[in-house]
């Protein structure tokens, strides 16, 4: 799914292309797409682009007149731009976003389609707007008043839209890694100095990736969104040697998710329990680095 930092690349992209440009049209092939039906698609036709912005993980287009179009791009979701007025594929394609210079092309790869695109006003956006801040511009006092103020995981914390804007379950492992916290700990059992050396840690993880994904795709634009990255440490790094510890990175998966973290630099030399494979195995799940 792409986070914080690839969104932030698909803006940087979109900004000279689009923004100030009237939007002559969407055309919607996929109709689980569209989520709201007021104002209507054809409402947006004319409107000029007044800015772009990122709400968590979606992108937002603010047009004239108050509307505004948001898309999230969920876990396959993705955005092309292309000679305008350019065909929607018939197997991925799921709606384009037409200006004069240029055709925005939503596509989603798998057969299951979980992209989202509402078209609302100023108090339908509200309405969407799960509540998460901004890590840069949060103060310490309100990071550790939201991070403590439920009982779960590190993990799971970071990646509450309703907590914390634009992290996912990459960026995620990677701060925790940076941090060298285990993703298996309880926020409540942090100390004052480990919760503002996360904020600290995170807000320089994202702007870091951010600043990467960005430099990469220069003035062209974005080709190769995936949640994964060859210099990242941790995260789609299963088996490979940590590069700071060089300790196998291991991996637990729950849900259908999986967390990639190094046990040498984030447990202590323990191997966390996978809550199906480490059932399996029972005794001969091993409980350690020297185990393993």
């Amino acid at each position: 799914m792409p986070e914080l930092p690839e969104i932030e690349a698909y803006l940087a992209a979109l900004r000279p292309r689009i923004e100030g440009e009237a939007l002559d049209g969407i055309r919607v092939q996929s109709f689980s797409l569209l989520r709201t039906f007021d104002p209507p698609v054809d409402a947006v036709a004319g409107k000029r682009v007044t800015g772009l912005r990122r709400l968590g993980k979606r992108v937002v287009l603010d047009l004239e007149d108050d509307i505004h179009v948001v898309i999230h791009l969920m876990i396959a979701g993705r955005f092309k731009w292309l000679d305008p007025g350019a065909a929607i594929p018939k197997r991925r394609g799921l709606a384009a976003l037409d200006f004069a210079t240029g055709t925005l092309l939503l596509t989603e790869a798998g057969a299951k389609r979980r992209a989202t695109m509402h078209i609302v006003d100023d108090q339908g956006f509200a309405g969407i707007d799960p509540g998460g801040v901004e890590l840069a511009d949060v103060d310490a006092v309100e990071f550790a008043e939201r991070f403590r103020g439920e009982r779960h995981t590190l993990k799971r914390t970071l990646t509450d839209a309703r907590l914390f804007s634009g992290i996912g379950g990459a960026f995620a492992d990677e701060i925790l890694w940076h941090a060298r916290l285990s993703p298996t700990q309880m926020n409540t059992n942090l100390s004052d100095d480990e919760v503002e050396r996360l904020l600290d840690t995170s807000r320089r993880v994202l702007e870091e990736w951010t600043a990467i994904r960005v430099g990469e795709t220069g003035d062209g634009f974005p080709t190769k969104v995936t949640a994964f990255h060859p210099d990242m440490g941790v995260h789609g790094k299963y088996g490979e040697p940590c590069p700071v510890c060089g300790a196998p990175i291991q991996r637990i998966v729950s849900g259908g998710r999986e967390t990639n973290y190094c046990p040498g630099c984030q447990t202590g030399g323990k191997i966390l329990a996978d809550r199906s494979l480490s059932r399996l195995l029972k005794d001969d799940w091993p409980k350690t680095l020297d185990e393993l």
